[in-house]
């Protein structure tokens, strides 16, 4: 079996990618993603696409046929998944998520793959304030996200898919661990909050519900959708995925993450933020964090500009020694083993902590090189060093603010 992973580089496809190898350790993977976080590890030790067979990066916006040939089904779970930003953007969003979605899908069928794995999402239901509900339910998506959910499940609807098999994945709310942890999600928040700063913050009055899922239980779901039969269930399928004994009114979500970190001493607060009365914010302290008295909270912050370190509870600070003159014929030197011997000299010289690679990646400006000195330094001071100067004297020093 021939395997395409979509967004596989994100926080769902460490786990797929692990599932699919253990239950099938003869199935060719692939994998196939834009790499955007592809370096957001969250463990140690090799990467999760090792266990894949070949590794691609790409826009899923421009797949072409030839990532498809000879594959037995796509898992297709790139998309843009976050809220804020899919309401800002939302044509990019749409074209990501539905646009490029119904293309591979098309694309897919052309080039006989025999399953289409849609993740698709609970949130297409919106507000669910008379109980849970069902797939044959009403749809009523609140943001970029889910509309393009709903979109891209209504389009595979009308699609003629020939002999393929499209399945779509209302998930719940994903959690759990992952090689790409991603924080953003309800409970993998109020994990995160309570062991960074021992507190718990509620955007509501705790009282809706959430469906949550492991992402290996999404694996699960996934690797049954690659072997789905078509008459069960039909060749377009949607499905629900989740448990009715997963569903959590948020408050006990943040009860349940509270008791589960190690006991400190701790207390309820209430509080507003700024400019924002109109949405209550409740914080639950983590038992045994408590607020600290203001002392001990400024002797805690970290100072990360260049040259300051902290110790203990007191803030050090220590002299940054005076910079080099910069040298042109070593910049040049580094910006070849980058391939861009030729793009000249970048703006003056990188501070704090910014290795080789990093000043080679910076964009090039126009700025020459005059008795070492760089567009940064005072243009004034360049013009009267070549003005004053006979060409027989020493090269000025350039002044260094």
């Amino acid at each position: 079996m021939r395997i395409l992973i979509t967004g596989n580089l994100g926080y769902v496809g460490p786990a797929v990618v692990a599932h699919l190898r253990t239950r099938h350790p003869g199935a060719e993977l692939i994998g196939f993603d834009t790499g955007l976080f592809a370096t957001a590890l969250t463990t140690g030790g090799p990467a999760p696409e090792t266990l894949l067979d070949a590794q691609h990066y790409g826009d899923v916006r421009d797949i072409t046929a030839d990532r498809l040939a000879g594959v037995d089904a796509v898992v297709h779970l790139a998309a843009i998944s976050n809220d804020p930003i899919g309401n800002r953007f939302e044509q990019v969003t749409d074209a990501i998520n539905r646009g490029a979605s119904l293309r591979l899908a098309a694309a897919a069928r052309d080039a006989g793959v025999g399953r289409f794995v849609f993740a698709s999402s609970c949130s297409v239901y919106g507000l669910a304030d008379t109980g849970a509900r069902r797939e044959s339910d009403a749809v009523a998506p609140l943001t970029a996200y889910a509309r393009s959910k709903v979109a891209t499940e209504d389009g595979l609807r009308q699609m003629d898919l020939g002999t393929m098999t499209a399945t779509c994945l209302r998930f719940a709310t994903a959690c759990g661990f992952s090689a790409r942890l991603r924080l953003d999600l309800v409970l993998n928040d109020f994990v995160a909050c309570a062991l960074a700063s021992g507190q718990i913050s509620v955007l509501s009055d705790g009282t809706p519900w959430r469906p949550l899922i492991d992402v290996a239980d999404m694996a699960r779901a996934i690797e049954w959708a690659c072997l789905r039969p078509r008459e069960t269930g039909g060749p377009k399928l949607v499905v629900n995925v989740g448990s009715d004994d997963r569903n959590h009114q948020v408050r006990d979500l943040a009860h349940a993450v509270a008791a589960a970190v190690p006991a400190r001493r701790g207390q309820h607060q209430h509080r507003r933020p700024a400019g924002r009365a109109f949405l209550p914010r409740r914080f639950l302290a983590v038992p045994g964090t408590g607020p600290r008295p203001p002392a001990a909270r400024r002797s805690r912050r970290v100072d990360r500009r260049p040259g300051r370190r902290t110790a203990g509870h007191r803030l050090h600070r220590r002299r940054v020694p005076p910079l080099p003159a910069p040298d042109p014929a070593q910049h040049r030197r580094r910006l070849a083993g980058t391939g861009r011997a030729d793009a000249g000299p970048t703006l003056g010289v990188a501070r704090g902590r910014t290795g080789p690679a990093r000043r080679a990646r910076r964009a090039p400006v126009a700025a020459s090189w005059s008795g070492g000195a760089t567009a940064r330094h005072s243009r004034r001071s360049a013009v009267r060093s070549r003005q004053d100067r006979s060409p027989s004297a020493p090269p000025a020093t350039p002044r260094r603010r």
